[in-house]
């Protein structure tokens, strides 16, 4: 892979750093954690309670919980493997945050994920409209995908 790439991801309970580190390692890419500025609680991320703080962002697809931290360079990147778990089907809000914090015209945005059970779901619908001008990639989950099957996705996209 000749592009400069980057591995941005946000990880709640560790499942999808762990999935984020072997994409990086595997496209060498550099690695980023988007981190919120108010970390999630296991209370927060309590989806049986509808008034803990992941449901209620959820439920509203204007919420934009804050970021700590920005991507130095991020206009150098061309490509940007973007991971993070399924929420209610869809990517957390923070990841919206996150795309509508850059300008990333031009750009290929490629999700991946972690799910307890489902599939992207309604992810590219809802991230879209965060980052106008990008090529947004149809994503894929990678529920404890080794090397070898990271190594094949990432050859298919033909980055």
């Amino acid at each position: 892979m000749s592009k400069k790439i980057l591995t941005a991801y946000f990880s709640a309970t560790g499942t999808t750093a762990r999935a984020a580190k072997e994409v990086a390692e595997a496209a060498g890419a550099d690695l980023y954690a988007i981190t919120p500025e108010r970390p999630y609680s296991k209370e927060d991320l309590n989806w049986m309670n509808k008034k803990s703080r992941s449901s209620l962002e959820m439920a509203d697809p204007t919420s934009r919980p804050a970021l700590k931290g920005r991507v130095e360079g991020m206009e150098s990147y061309e490509v940007i493997l973007l991971g993070f778990p399924i929420w209610w089907y869809k990517a957390p809000t923070l990841i919206n945050t996150f795309l509508e914090a850059y300008d990333l015209k031009g750009k290929t945005i490629v999700p991946f994920a972690t799910s307890g059970g489902s599939g992207m779901g309604n992810t590219n619908a809802a991230l879209r409209g965060s980052c106008p001008g990008a090529i947004l990639a149809e994503g894929k989950v990678l529920n404890g995908a080794g090397k070898n099957e990271v190594k094949k996705w990432l050859a298919a996209l033909k980055l």
